[in-house]
């Protein structure tokens, strides 16, 4: 005897719906973040209570080519790394992958700073930013007295 099932349209279309869902999630993994650009420099912002700590990588930037503004809460970093051309009397370059050009990023921040207070420290090709709050964005504790109440 035959065995006959019932034909339910809805089951193809959650297949094909998982089948898309896989499609979308691993090509988008692949494409640059467009936001911030192929020569966007990679941030790290850590806060604390009184200040933001701001890490990026520039190895091999030479520190006199590296430019950090804050204007309006807007934390921009600017850094150069000029190509370096090599002449080759026999031969010729095979690979040249070595990023070199102008790197830049711009974030802003959730709290004004104190711009005249932020200290930049740049070693072993990592740049370093800290970033005081202003004082008058602090959370503060408020004391609660107890009283009378008339």
């Amino acid at each position: 005897m035959a065995n006959i099932t019932r034909y339910n349209p809805f089951r193809d279309l959650v297949s094909m719906q998982g089948t898309l869902d896989k499609f979308f999630e691993d090509a988008w993994r692949q494409w640059p973040d467009l936001r911030t650009g192929e020569n966007a420099l990679a941030l790290d912002v850590d806060e604390t209570d009184d200040h933001f700590v701001v890490t990026t990588d520039l190895p091999g930037v030479n520190p006199e080519h590296i430019n950090v503004t804050v204007h309006d809460d807007v934390l921009t970093i600017n850094a150069e790394m000029p190509e370096e051309t090599t002449e080759h009397k026999e031969g010729r370059s095979l690979i040249r992958e070595r990023r070199y050009g102008r790197f830049s990023r711009s974030i802003r921040l959730p709290q004004p700073v104190e711009s005249g207070k932020v200290e930049a420290d740049y070693k072993d090709g990592m740049l370093k930013l800290t970033l005081p709050k202003a004082e008058d964005t602090k959370v503060r504790t408020i004391p609660v007295k107890v009283g009378n109440h008339k």
